[in-house]
C-alpha cells in the first residue's frame, strides 16, 4: 500500500502522515481548515528537524519526506487512488459515522479504510459502510513518531486478509502491532482511562493534591509521567469522551467519569490544548508553569 489518505489534520493526523511519509508512502493529508493544514505540515517540519539534529534522519530524507505529503481540504480527490484510508478526525462518534460514509462513498472499492478511534466501536463504524469486511482500527500512540505500540483492532466482520496485511504495514513503519477484540476502550485506554479517573477522584476527595498524586505514580509507580499531566497531555475532553464510551459501553459504575473531570470540560480547562487543565503551562508549550490548585473544588 504505497498511497495513503490520512484524514485529520491536528495531532494524531500530522503524527499518522508524518510517518507514512517518512517510510516512503504518498500521503494526502485531510482537513476542512487550511489553517489546520498548514500548522500540520510546520508541525511535521519541525519534528522532521529534530530528527535531523539527532541523527535519526539526514536532510535528504527529510526533503523526500515532505515531498511525499500533499493536503486538500477536498476529501473527493483526495482519496481517489488510495489504498488505506486512515481517519484520525475528532472521538466524535457522530462525526466518525458520517466521514465513514464519505470515505465508503468515495474512496476505490479494495481500499481499507481505518480509523484511529481510541475507544469507540469498530463494528459500529463498520456498520454504515458497504464494505464492513475492510474496516478496522489502527489506533496510534501521541507523539506518533516516537511511540511504538499501533493497536490493530478487529471489528465483527473484519477480514483475516484486512487484519494480516495492516499488522505487516504496521511492522513495515517499524510500529508493534498488537492485535485485539473490539470492546469498548480497547486494551490501552480501558486500563489507562480508569487509572487517571481514579487519580482524578483522589484529587476531588482531597486525598492529595495535583502535584503528589503524580508524583507518588512517577516514582513509586516509575510512570515517566504522573497520570494527571499525562490526562493534561491527552486533553481533558478526550478522556472525558473515552471514559463516557467505556461507562456506556459496559454499563458499569467503575467506568463513571469524576465530576470534576466534567466540570473542568465544561470550563474549558483542557489541558495543554488551552493552555490550563490540572497544570497551567506556559503558552504555546508544553511545559508546566505551575499546578493547579483545586482544594476550593472540593
Amino acid at each position: 500500500m504505497k498511497n495513503i489518505t490520512v484524514i485529520g489534520a491536528g495531532t494524531m493526523g500530522n503524527g499518522i502522515a508524518h510517518v507514512f511519509a517518512m517510510n516512503g508512502h504518498k500521503v494526502n493529508l485531510v482537513d476542512v481548515s487550511q489553517d489546520a493544514l498548514d500548522r500540520a505540515i510546520a508541525t511535521i517540519s519541525k519534528n522532521l528537524d529534530r530528527m535531523v539534529s539527532k541523527g535519526i534522519l539526514d536532510e535528504t530524507q527529510r526533503a523526500d519526506t515532505l515531498a511525499n505529503l500533499e493536503t486538500f481540504t477536498d476529501l473527493k480527490p483526495a482519496v481517489t487512488k488510495a489504498e488505506l484510508v486512515v481517519e484520525a478526525a475528532t472521538e466524535n462518534v457522530e462525526l466518525k459515522l458520517k466521514i465513514f460514509q464519505q470515505m465508503d462513498e468515495l474512496a476505490p472499492s479494495k481500499a481499507i479504510l481505518a480509523t484511529n478511534t481510541s475507544s469507540i466501536s469498530i463494528t459500529k463504524i463498520a456498520a454504515v459502510t458497504n464494505r464492513p469486511t475492510q474496516v478496522i482500527g489502527m489506533h496510534f500512540m501521541n507523539p506518533v513518531p516516537v511511540m511504538k505500540l499501533v493497536e490493530v483492532i478487529r471489528g465483527y466482520a473484519t477480514s483475516n486478509e484486512v487484519n494480516r496485511n495492516v499488522m505487516e504495514l504496521s511492522r513495515a513503519l517499524g510500529k508493534v502491532p498488537v492485535e485485539v477484540n473490539d470492546y469498548p476502550g480497547f486494551v490501552a485506554n480501558r486500563i489507562l482511562m480508569p487509572m487517571i479517573n481514579e487519580a482524578i477522584y483522589s484529587l476531588f476527595e482531597g486525598v492529595a493534591g495535583v502535584e503528589e498524586i503524580d508524583t507518588v505514580m512517577r516514582l513509586g509507580m516509575a510512570h515517566p509521567m504522573g497520570p494527571l499531566q499525562l490526562a493534561d497531555f491527552i486533553g481533558l475532553d478526550v478522556c472525558l469522551a473515552i471514559l463516557r464510551v467505556l461507562h456506556e459501553g459496559f454499563g458499569n459504575p467503575k467506568y463513571a467519569p469524576c465530576p470534576l473531570l466534567v466540570n473542568m470540560v465544561t470550563a474549558g480547562r483542557l489541558g495543554i490544548k488551552s493552555g490550563e487543565g490540572f497544570y497551567m503551562y506556559k503558552p504555546g508549550t508544553k511545559d508546566v508553569e505551575v499546578a493547579g490548585n483545586f482544594k476550593q473544588l472540593n
